[in-house]
């Protein structure tokens, strides 16, 4: 190897273990959308104002920035710099879509902040860094003893990326279709599944328990369904009368419930179902793999949301068959794939239900990599087509037009879990009352906690309308 492929080798290796050490910390900005709901109509321009934050001193470098067409296609690129203290990304769309954008901040070049002693000490980290890394660089480096793979005369902060935000806008949601039809014989293999359902006697186990929560009871719940059963924890207030129901259905993952997510309900005058999403006591966090999605994803009929899906509807069946149930008032809940079983069982059961109420949803688009869309949990594998296949007698965009319950669904505009693409395509096909909680700076619950406000405020208000005995009517400004 010559001297000058060996100076160059080196140094980019240098470079490849510095930069993120020593490049300039991202500038804060805030960005400003252009409408305050992020939706636009078709052709309208998309947009946001950048402004630094206040107390920022303003930025030598550039930002970049990305935007994709359903978190998939990229469908623009751009720069900007904030030396004049604003600036904007702005895109119009023909197309309805989610866009998703993510913003980039440069740093330019800057004096070294290192003394010669500093970079002498850097250097010789450096050369132990490479030489444990890949020994074979040893007679390498040993050959140049004095060559300098950091110099003095450059900062790295220019070579590094510096992640900055990640936007979201929804263009015309209203208008998005199922990136491919239902089965032809959906309706027929699920009519068929039910039917088997009712055939399996419920055989309830109600075990008491003690709890914290004063004036509420709190029982171990097990039902008998097919090939598995449902567990979970059952509470109502400690008083004599009947109660509206409220049937919770659980996130993605394999842990045990909290008692409080069902008796705090209670202690508020519900007759309260939680329902672990697996056949197991809900009080243990272990027994089931965690790749449970994937198992049996050839078939519908092995499919692992098959007997997940039967042990929702045989919990709806048990909360209604319930001497302490008021006979008026249903309501499913849940969170990602909490959300996901709440659709599908409302699908699965029109008339049966009163109200339902879900945060990000999951399950919706399985096919949408295959059409330009992002797919996401559960994240159906996209190169098998019997898996393709499969993923669509269990995507909640195939159930949502059975739905005839009210529905309150929140989507976080930035979200890659359960992208909103997805959440707006399956919304629009319920025909039924229906109302649109957008979260524009919101990711994944788990991930932004604190940009799910709008979610928290409005699903409490229907609830406490719901515990009452009042309906809830949804507001359909965003869902016309």
């Amino acid at each position: 190897m010559s001297e000058c492929i060996m100076r160059r080798f080196l140094t980019v290796c240098a470079l490849a273990a510095f930069a993120s050490a020593s490049a300039a910390a991202a500038p804060q900005v805030i960005f400003t959308p252009f409408h305050a709901d992020g939706i636009y109509a078709l052709g309208q321009e998309v947009g946001w104002t950048a402004t630094l934050a206040p107390g920022t001193v303003a930025p030598a470098g550039r930002f970049t920035y990305t935007i994709r067409s359903n978190d998939l296609d990229i469908v623009k690129t751009g720069s900007f710099d904030l030396r004049s203290g604003t600036a904007t990304i702005e895109a119009a769309f023909d197309e309805p879509a989610m866009l998703y954008v993510t913003v980039d901040y440069q740093a330019g070049l800057s004096p070294s902040p290192l003394s010669p002693a500093e970079y002498a000490r850097v250097n010789r980290d450096l050369k132990a860094l490479l030489e444990k890394s890949d020994p074979a660089l040893q007679p390498l480096l040993a050959q140049y003893p004095h060559y300098q793979l950091l110099n003095p005369q450059f900062s790295f902060a220019a070579f590094a990326e510096n992640p900055v935000a990640t936007l979201g806008a929804a263009v015309a949601p209203t208008l998005l279709k199922p990136s491919v039809p239902a089965p032809a014989d959906f309706d027929r293999f699920w009519a068929s599944e039910l039917a088997r359902l009712r055939r399996v006697p419920p055989h309830a186990v109600l075990t008491p328990l003690p709890t914290s929560q004063p004036g509420v009871k709190l029982y171990r719940v097990t039902l008998d369904s097919v090939g598995s059963h449902v567990q979970g924890y059952l509470a109502m207030p400690d008083r004599r009368g009947r109660f509206p129901a409220l049937v919770i259905y659980q996130w993605a993952g394999v842990y045990p419930l909290q008692t409080a997510w069902a008796t705090d309900r209670a202690a508020e005058g519900w007759l309260t179902l939680d329902v672990d999403s697996h056949d197991l006591p809900p009080d243990q966090g272990t027994g089931v793999s965690v790749g449970y999605a994937a198992i049996g994803d050839r078939s519908r009929d092995t499919s692992y949301f098959l007997d997940m899906y039967l042990r929702d509807t045989r919990a709806l069946e048990f909360i209604r068959s319930s001497p302490r149930w008021d006979g008026r008032t249903v309501v499913l809940t849940g969170t990602s794939m909490g959300g996901q079983q709440s659709l599908v069982t409302a699908g699965l059961n029109p008339g049966k239900v009163t109200a339902v109420l879900v945060n990000e949803p999951s399950g919706a688009d399985s096919n949408g990599d295959l059409h330009g869309r992002r797919e996401g949990y559960p994240n159906w594998d996209s190169s098998d087509p019997r898996i393709m296949r499969t993923a669509l007698y269990f995507d909640t965009v195939n159930f949502a037009p059975h739905i005839t319950a009210p529905t309150l669904i929140a989507m976080g505009f930035i979200d890659t879990t359960a992208p909103p693409v997805g959440i707006w395509t399956e919304l629009d096909e319920i025909s039924a009352p229906k109302e649109a909680v957008p979260m524009i700076e919101s990711a994944h619950n788990n991930l932004t906690p604190d940009k799910q406000d709008a979610w928290l405020q409005r699903s409490e208000e229907v609830l406490a309308t719901l515990v009452h005995g009042g309906r809830f009517t949804p507001n359909p400004q965003l869902t016309r």
